[in-house]
């Protein structure tokens, strides 16, 4: 007997839940064929704090024109070198761990505690309508208070700007994480946030014909931030319909809820973190996310290593000493080793003839070179994944020095479909020989 066809936009609800399907033989109109038209492409921003030892870091070209040999940092690597390029010789307008945690998507200084929209949150504004959760940002260590040079330190707790003034913070508990994901308010409980809503804006929006230029200014600002939030709950109320399904199922395994307390090992918490990610990706919950993989201005111990007894800002200001620049290069190696296994998670999902990483586009680095010193020039950047095609990775591409990082930015965003010339006002042109 034949079983009756059901739509390839079926989602599997429960209590409190909702997810996709993945194409299936009992699919209209055309099974897998209909799920590989249109493949999305996903964009994730990776940061690294406190910087690098350029030495360590710094790649070489081969003199036969055959591309480049992985530095001591990046060798964990090795097994994705057609995977990404090393982009170097851009350099930030930002100073110190703050500023420099801010501008590592947005090519901007904050300044007077304002920044720019990240390139995230311009991506996510122009396809976060298309999945369930807009765009989803992940980290590992808690928020800090207090100053660095004038400063909060709290302004460094994340590098994606909503707004110029609105930041958005990064979930830390693998748990919270996952239901944000995956589990739903019912549509009551969204009605009623609807409706508080509503009359915040009503009340916000009688203030303006008392309030005086700067105080509209805020108020514009509150109701960009109240319009974010409305758009979370009308993608409640109103799911968007799927453009497209993945071609193979993640394993119950993969959709089993996180403890509710993180795992007390750092590496465990982080690559917990990046199978979350990965996860919303495969199952095109968000095509936008960002990951901290700690604090801008981290002072995680990394004993665990050995060799390593300093904390990780305090080795980074290393002072050219032998025995500091060598557990500054083992904790940035670390880092790498992380990263090596995000790629290969996201090389190894099968999505009908290519791969997850084929069809993103991963930043990954850290908003200053050097921490001994808070080097603004040449930072240490990388891009890996094809972005469906719009990438080409293997390289070693070179700026000219003086370029603003807010190139690189200009380019991802023209990869990932953005329409734009200039990026914040910050770029002087896009980065040849990266995109297609």
């Amino acid at each position: 007997m034949k079983s009756a066809r059901i739509s390839r936009r079926t989602l599997l609800r429960g209590l409190g839940a909702s997810m996709g399907l993945p194409c299936l033989e009992i699919m209209s109109p055309t099974g897998r064929a209909a799920a590989q038209a249109g493949h999305p492409v996903r964009f994730l921003g990776v940061f690294q704090p406190n910087g690098v030892y350029p030495a360590a870091w710094d790649v070489i070209d081969r003199a036969d024109g055959g591309g480049f040999d992985l530095s001591p940092i990046l060798a964990p690597l090795r097994d994705r070198m057609g995977d990404f390029s090393v982009v170097s010789g851009l350099d930030t307008p930002a100073r110190g761990h703050v500023q420099m945690t801010g501008a590592f998507l947005t090519g901007t200084p904050i300044v007077n505690l304002r920044n720019a929209v990240s390139l995230d949150q311009q991506i996510a504004a122009a396809i976060g309508h298309l999945t369930p959760v807009p765009s989803i940002q992940l980290g590992t260590e808690p928020p800090r208070q207090g100053n660095a040079s004038g400063e909060p330190i709290s302004l460094a707790n994340t590098v994606s700007w909503d707004t110029a003034s609105t930041r958005l913070a990064p979930e830390i508990h693998p748990q919270v994480a996952f239901d944000r994901l995956f589990r739903r308010p019912g549509v009551a409980e969204a009605a009623r946030r609807r409706s508080v809503l509503d009359l915040v804006r009503e009340d916000a929006r009688s203030l303006q014909h008392r309030a005086s230029g700067a105080d509209r200014q805020k108020l514009d600002e509150y109701f960009e931030a109240v319009r974010g939030v409305e758009r979370r709950v009308e993608g409640i109320l109103n799911p968007p319909e799927r453009d497209w399904m993945p071609p193979h199922p993640p394993g119950d395994a993969a959709l089993t809820r996180p403890a509710p307390v993180p795992p007390a090992s750092r590496e465990a918490h982080l690559r917990l973190m990046m199978d979350l990610m990965v996860l919303a990706f495969w199952t095109d919950t968000t095509r936008v996310g960002t990951l901290m993989m700690a604090h801008g201005f981290s002072r995680q111990s990394f004993a665990f290593l050995p060799g390593v007894s300093s904390d990780h800002h305090g080795m980074s200001h290393h002072k050219n000493k032998p025995e500091a620049i060598a557990e500054y290069t083992r904790v940035c190696q670390w880092f790498v080793e992380q990263v090596a296994y995000l790629l290969g998670r996201m090389k190894a999902i099968d999505e009908g003839g290519t791969s997850l990483l084929d069809q993103s586009v991963v930043l990954y680095g850290c908003g200053m070179k050097d921490g001994n010193g808070h080097v603004p020039v040449d930072l240490p950047l990388l891009v890996a994944g094809r972005g469906g095609g719009a990438l080409r990775p293997g390289r070693h591409i070179i700026e000219k020095p003086g370029t603003p990082q807010a190139n690189l930015l200009l380019t991802l965003g023209q990869g990932m479909g953005l329409e734009i010339e200039r990026f914040n006002e910050a770029s002087t042109g896009a980065v040849s020989g990266l995109l297609v």
